[in-house]
Order: structure tokens, then C-alpha cells, then sequence
């Protein structure tokens, strides 16, 4: 049995700049992002609030979904958020 993996969206600011990932540990994950561990995109522009996550029970699909959301356009993205977080509230606190 696999164990559990999401797909996740983090944003620099409510209606700010998104960056959309995949990982088996949620947690850990979005731990490095806020802690500035991970080079690259979300590190060069700030981007640490984890604004909306789906659990998968395959990789596979996880995988395929957030390659499904990125092909998406913004306004689609934003839509996605609001569904389940209109506030924009940061929910790392909420999965730790």
C-alpha cells in the first residue's frame, strides 16, 4: 500500500504569485518552502503560504493532477483556492 500523496498550492500573498507541487509529505514539504531550504522559484519570490492541498492515495495521480492544474489559467487557480480557503489562510498551521 502507498502511502498518501498531495498536490498543493502555496502563494506569495493572498492573490499573489502561486507555485503548485507535488510531495508524499506535506508537512516536511512545505516546512522547507517557509524555511527558504528550497532554491529556486518560491525562495527568489517569497512564496510560503500553503493556500490549498488534495490528498491522493497514488503518486501517480497526484502527479498527474497538479501537471492538470498548472495547464490551467490563473483565474481557474485562483477559483480552485476560493472553493475551500476564501480567506487565504495559511494552512500549514492547521496540518501540523
Amino acid at each position: 500500500m502507498e502511502k498518501s500523496s498531495y498536490v498543493y498550492i502555496l502563494a506569495s500573498r493572498p492573490y499573489g504569485t502561486l507555485y503548485i507541487g507535488v510531495t508524499s509529505d506535506l508537512i516536511r514539504r512545505v516546512w522547507q518552502h517557509k524555511g527558504g531550504f528550497v532554491e529556486g522559484f518560491t525562495k527568489k519570490y517569497k512564496i510560503k503560504h500553503l493556500v490549498w492541498y488534495e490528498v491522493h492515495s497514488e503518486i501517480i495521480s497526484a502527479i498527474t493532477r497538479e501537471k492538470q492544474i498548472k495547464e490551467w489559467p490563473r483565474d481557474w487557480k485562483i477559483n480552485l483556492i476560493q472553493s475551500v480557503n476564501p480567506a487565504w489562510r495559511d494552512l500549514y498551521e492547521e496540518i501540523t
